[in-house]
């Protein structure tokens, strides 16, 4: 039976670093007041000079395939994970694609927030495990620093995103690698964190540019204590679910890298399963939350610093906009 392994990984993140004490200088917020409530103490933003989603993944991108031993003209498929586009379309796959020099082959772009890269993870599984693909690139990559309201009026979600991308490529093996899977979603609940445009089902009239005087749809919408109180039940199901499937318990655990939301819900759910800090992986501090890019540029940092070897038995779990969730369980192979 053909398994899929992650072969390599890589990050990128830009250069500007983000503060919470920049951020008090510009509206009305303190670094306690936002380490309380979310953990986070810096950010990095892009150069809109020089940024883009598909350039920032292209370099996330080649550090995973060097680390791989894959030159890019290796790869066969590209599995993008984003919620902010280059473009309103195309998608940013194939303007990864074409940064690495790539032509023909497919790219999918995966829009399902902070669920994304695990979503896009299942999916290279999948397309391994029948032969279908043999080097996947898989991605999630996020700028959401443009469309922040860098305000008092937007500090609630301005102080909690980031930007940066990361990847792993996937490859056929032998022994299991990705042991298993598990995706979610319940859509009744699509509007307590959402952005609403630009959206299709607005009159055409009001989708003019010379139209909008009221800007707040393009801004996020986030109801905070709704979200929390699904994401530490929903990322507990779904952990439970991916240790169950594979006759696992907690103990199994050699580390579990949470999507990057909020510390205290990564503290909630570590307490929960009784996991030592060594177990867990937490980088929201240095990053924010960079939805679809959180939990692959947090993988690539793990690995680095020696906290991924082989035979680690590593959970990945995320919960966020749709509502959505998902989980993996992967045995690590060097």
């Amino acid at each position: 039976m053909t398994y899929s392994k992650i072969a390599g990984v890589g990050h990128h993140v830009p250069e500007t670093v983000i503060t919470n004490d920049y951020l008090s200088g510009i509206m009305d917020t303190n670094n306690e007041w936002i380490v309380e409530r979310t953990g986070i103490h810096e950010r990095r933003f892009i150069d809109p000079a020089r940024d883009t989603v598909a350039n920032m993944a292209a370099k996330a991108s080649r550090m995973a395939l060097e680390r791989a031993g894959v030159k890019a003209e290796d790869v066969d498929f590209i599995l993008f994970a984003t919620i902010t586009s280059d473009y309103y379309f195309p998608g940013s796959g194939v303007l990864l694609q074409r940064e690495l020099g790539l032509e023909s082959i497919p790219a999918m772009d995966i829009k399902n927030a902070c669920s994304g890269f695990i979503y896009a993870l299942s999916t290279a599984d999948q397309f391994i495990k029948t032969g279908m693909y043999k080097n996947v690139l898989v991605v999630g990559a996020e700028i959401q620093s443009t469309a922040l309201d860098l305000t008092t009026r937007g500090r609630g979600t301005a102080v909690i995103f980031g930007d940066g991308a990361g990847a792993a490529v996937l490859q056929p093996s032998e022994q299991p690698g990705v042991l298993s899977t598990h995706l979610h979603s319940d859509g009744r609940f699509a509007e307590e964190l959402y952005v609403k445009d630009p959206g299709s089902s607005r009159p055409h009239e009001e989708r003019q540019p010379e139209q909008i005087l009221d800007t707040s749809g393009f801004k996020v919408h986030m109801n905070g204590n709704l979200v929390f109180k699904h994401a530490v039940v929903r990322f507990m199901e779904v952990i439970k679910e991916a240790l169950d499937a594979n006759d696992m318990t907690r103990d199994d655990i050699d580390l579990l890298i949470p999507h990057q939301a909020n510390l205290r819900i990564s503290n909630y759910i570590q307490q929960k399963l009784g996991l030592p800090d060594e177990k867990v992986y937490n980088n929201i501090m240095r990053y924010g939350n960079t939805t679809a890019g959180s939990i692959p540029i947090a993988m690539s940092e793990a690995w680095e610093e020696g906290k991924l070897k082989n035979n680690d038995r590593l959970c990945l779990a995320a919960f966020g906009s749709g509502f959505t969730w998902a989980s993996a369980l992967i045995n690590w192979q060097e």
